[in-house]
């Protein structure tokens, strides 16, 4: 399985931002798919997760109320969307995807399968 994020960019605080993420290869292996952040000198940390077929998500108490993760099956990408932003989002985000659901609060180590990270910089 082969991801490719993209959408990243410079946003000042409070607009919004979509970023995109592409599976190709083994899609048959992919259960859930998810992003995780990672901003500088800090761990990797869940944002969000959503399965694949049934449509459940989970999202971190951060994000809750901001962001919004869909799913298109038949162009096996997910979606993040990024509203209200703030400088606290800043970070790497990176998608993530695996064949299980591992819980609502799923660490980096359950994901198989990465994306590059594309970069979020928020701007106050």
């Amino acid at each position: 399985v082969q991801l490719q994020a993209s959408g990243g960019g410079l946003v000042q605080a409070g607009d919004s931002l979509r970023l995109s993420c592409a599976a190709s290869g083994r899609t048959d292996n992919i259960g859930v798919m998810g992003w995780f952040r990672q901003a500088p000198g800090k761990e990797r940390e869940f944002v969000t997760v959503i399965s694949w077929n049934g449509g459940r998500t989970s999202y971190a108490d951060s994000v809750k109320g901001r962001f919004t993760i869909s799913r298109d099956n038949a162009k096996n990408t997910v979606h993040l969307q990024m509203n209200s932003l703030k400088p606290d989002d800043t970070a790497v985000y990176y998608c993530a995807a695996d064949r299980w659901w591992r819980g609502t609060d799923p660490g980096p180590g359950g994901f198989a399968y990465w994306g590059q990270g594309t970069l979020v910089t928020v701007s106050s």
